[in-house]
């Protein structure tokens, strides 16, 4: 157990975070919406009610579906794009795929490689965009999510005052559900941009993320 422990650390510590976050975000959605609902006159829900409601679905959904696009364009955008002294660029010369022999490919796999690196056709080109392919996915399934919830909750919100409902294609034209989405991608660009620049100058010692504490300004792709 413990070397289980240790082996899957830091999947397990975020996976922790994020259940007891999850949760915490339940508890306090239901709370608020208990007390917006007594201000204009409504009826409360149960917990239960709250989290199978569309308000927490577009709550939770417009948040995944952002963090998923951050990390489909950084994978995608660190295949081509450098940034010079930055752990998190490839070094100066590695633009672009690479070969097969740096990528351990083909006839250049070993024992020791997944067997799909060495299969060829469509196994290997699976094998070798897997990550992205899977990351893209959970982003566009989760965008999905997001307008179908959001579009439940705004018409929701459309006949409490007496309007007209929605459609889904009509949704997806509103301020509401590009607010939602362009409120979360602007952070999330921020924040991948702040750390690829703030990287080449700033250290944080012990850390991949990080260059060595010593290493200089215009090292890139080195970690800590």
């Amino acid at each position: 157990m413990r070397k289980f422990l240790k082996d899957n650390g830091l999947s397990l510590g975020f996976g922790t975070l994020f259940l007891g976050t999850l949760v915490g975000q339940a508890f306090v959605g239901h709370a608020d919406f208990n007390v917006r609902a007594v201000e204009h006159q409504e009826g409360t829900v149960s917990l239960w009610r709250y989290v199978t409601s569309s308000d927490f679905g577009v709550d939770v959904m417009e948040n995944w579906q952002s963090e998923y696009l951050q990390f489909t364009l950084f994978i995608l955008g660190t295949i081509w794009l450098l940034q010079r002294g930055s752990p998190e660029s490839k070094e100066m010369h590695k633009a672009g795929r690479e070969s097969d022999r740096a990528q351990r490919v083909h006839g250049h796999a070993d024992d020791r490689s997944p067997r799909w690196a060495a299969a060829g056709g469509l196994r290997t080109w699976l094998y070798s965009w897997s990550l992205l392919l899977v990351m893209c996915g959970i982003w566009l399934a989760s965008w999905g999510a997001q307008a179908i919830t959001g579009r439940v909750a705004y018409n929701a919100d459309k006949l409490v005052h007496h309007e007209g409902t929605v459609s889904f294609l009509e949704y997806l034209g509103t301020s509401d559900f590009w607010n939602r989405t362009l409120q979360n991608w602007q952070s999330e660009f921020l924040a991948v941009g702040s750390m690829a620049i703030l990287a080449v100058y700033l250290r944080a010692r012990g850390s991949p993320e990080s260059k060595p504490v010593g290493a200089t300004h215009e090292e890139t792709g080195v970690e800590g």
